[in-house]
């Protein structure tokens, strides 16, 4: 009896004390991407309206703007889910009022480049009225788009731009 008891609590430990090195493992999903950090925009001007319409048609009123980037984006992260990752943004808006976020990629094509670097466009849509400054909270939004396991496969890098800078994050 008591060797059983003592083979138990052996292998016990043993097997707990394995656990740790999943934590820092690779195929732990909560390690696939580190820290975000600040990185200088590389983004472009979003498309501002249909470029096949003449400025001054009557038809270019009707076309919408597909929106602009966010002034500043102060976070992003990297979550895992059961379809691949889920990837959130938070930026701050130049105003109040901002709507409809989204996280558009930088060539719709070919989102991930042979570099593994996947940037992503933070948009934002902004009321025609004038609205006022406003503080930090008031002007924050939060964007989300997922990633397929195939593409978080080849995704070495994320980078997602805001029109004064961008945010980074890197597959450990």
């Amino acid at each position: 009896m008591r060797a059983t008891t003592l083979s138990v609590l052996l292998i016990a430990s043993l097997g707990l004390s394995a656990c740790s090195g999943w934590r820092d493992s690779r195929v732990n999903p909560s390690n696939w991407f580190g820290r975000d950090t600040p990185v200088p925009s590389t983004a472009k001007d979003p498309d501002a309206g249909n470029p096949l319409l003449p400025e001054g048609s009557e038809f270019a009123q009707d076309v919408p703007e597909p929106g602009v980037l966010i002034d500043e984006v102060t976070s992003l992260s990297v979550d895992p889910s059961s379809t691949g990752a889920i990837i959130v943004a938070t930026g701050l808006a130049s105003r109040e009022g901002a709507f409809s976020p989204r996280l558009r990629p930088l060539d719709r094509e070919n989102p991930v480049d042979e570099d593994g670097t996947l940037v992503l466009q933070f948009l934002v849509f902004y009321p025609r009225e004038g609205t006022p400054l406003g503080t930090n909270a008031t002007r924050e939004i939060t964007a989300a788009t997922s990633v397929s396991v195939q593409d978080v496969d080849k995704i070495r890098l994320i980078r997602v731009n805001g029109a004064k800078g961008a945010r980074e994050t890197r597959r450990r």
